[in-house]
């Protein structure tokens, strides 16, 4: 089966993690800090907190920014359901703003409108988690303008996007938003294994996610609440979780982010290939990429113009048939059966919906080759000649 996407590794991942596996320091070592030094760099941000998966980055991200009951958190439907289940870990209540159809990505109308609706109600959002979806930046600088005037948080769910930018500037360097998070699951970009990183410009967030991520404790001097007892002594003062990153993650991270530029080019390589492979289809439309954005295509998403709903399905079914995995993100996070008791219903982001009938992930990642893209093109091609 040729995978929508999958991890690249190579010798010299194999030799950090070794390295670290002959060391003193399985986790808690000096492995995890090199690795958020690492980060900061490549995002030019000033503070980074490693743990061990993009969710508890996006939960901790909330609580820094107080996050709680009787708060509301505002997201994109298109998105996996961590984007929206991190405010309710919180005991906060979560909204959706639809997207744009041409990307994936959060509708700056659609947000400006419900933003002008919910002042009037005395409902505005405390916190909005705009998604980068398939590594495309949303439109960071009008999502600030708006933060800036309505009064809320912005937390970027950049799970997609590590070695994206916008304007030039890369993903993760916060001069649009409070905190960004990245994912660092096998299928992302780079990988850690899995794990997940938040940076901010702000050190008291900052502090605050690295005391959340490690159960809430300090053992700082100059944050005790009474003289150290000794070299040993600590204070749990926050209810907090264990969410550390080890080190085994880190060192695979930093090796793998040694090569993040060079996997970001030939993703463009191969999404490029596609587009002009479909570029006389007009039953394929490949998501528009922005002129402000650098996507670092997390994945390739087509748009199939004239099938049912039915016949959508019948052509995952007929990829995999193929021998390729065919796949959908996202269904609507508000569609879920467990948001459905919350009390969301079908036809909420009309957009997203249409979106989500639309939508087919086919494969993309480094490594993949020009035979196997020929046979992706040509399945797809072939389902569709024969369906229309």
């Amino acid at each position: 089966m040729i995978p929508y996407g999958k991890q690249l590794l190579d010798a010299a991942d194999l030799a950090a993690v070794q390295q670290v596996l002959n060391s003193n320091w399985l986790t808690q070592g000096p492995k995890v800090p090199e690795f958020e030094q690492a980060i900061l760099l490549k995002c030019q941000a000033q503070f980074a907190i490693a743990v061990n998966s993009a969710t508890s980055a996006l939960h901790i991200a909330c609580l820094a920014l107080e996050v709680g009951p009787g708060d509301s958190v505002w997201t994109s439907p298109n998105s996996f359901v961590a984007s929206a289940n991190c405010a309710l870990y919180c005991g906060a209540t979560v909204d959706f703003v639809d997207i744009e159809l041409e990307t994936g990505n959060l509708s700056i109308q659609a947000l400006s409108e419900k933003l002008i609706l919910a002042k009037q109600t005395n409902s505005l959002p405390k916190v909005l988690i705009p998604v980068h979806f398939a590594g495309q930046p949303c439109d960071m600088p009008a999502i600030a303008a708006l933060a800036k005037e309505y009064g809320f948080k912005v937390i970027e769910d950049a799970s997609h996007a590590i070695g994206a930018s916008y304007q030039n500037k890369p993903v993760g360097n916060c001069f649009y938003s409070d905190i960004c998070v990245f994912s660092f699951h096998p299928v992302k970009i780079i990988t850690c294994g899995e794990g997940g990183i938040a940076t901010t410009n702000n050190a008291k967030l900052a502090r605050k996610m690295q005391m959340l991520r490690s159960h809430g404790i300090t053992s700082e001097a100059e944050e005790l609440t009474e003289p150290s007892h000794g070299v040993w002594y600590y204070q749990q003062q926050m209810l907090g979780f264990n969410y550390r990153m080890t080190d085994l993650q880190a060192a695979l991270g930093l090796s793998q982010l040694s090569k993040l530029t060079h996997f970001v080019a030939e993703r463009h390589l191969l999404a490029k290939w596609y587009d002009d492979a479909f570029a006389d289809n007009k039953g394929i439309s490949p998501l528009q990429q922005q002129p402000y954005a650098y996507s670092s295509y997390h994945l390739y998403v087509v748009r199939l113009l004239n099938l049912n709903k039915t016949q959508h399905k019948d052509c995952v079914q007929f990829l995999r048939q193929q021998g390729i995995v065919g796949h959908l993100h996202y269904i609507p996070i508000y569609l879920q059966p467990y948001y459905q008791q919350l009390g969301f219903k079908a036809g909420y982001c009309p957009q997203a919906e249409l979106y989500y009938q639309q939508a087919l992930t086919i494969p993309l990642f480094p490594g993949l080759t020009a035979k196997e893209q020929h046979s992706v093109v040509d399945a797809l091609q072939h389902f569709l000649e024969n369906t229309q």
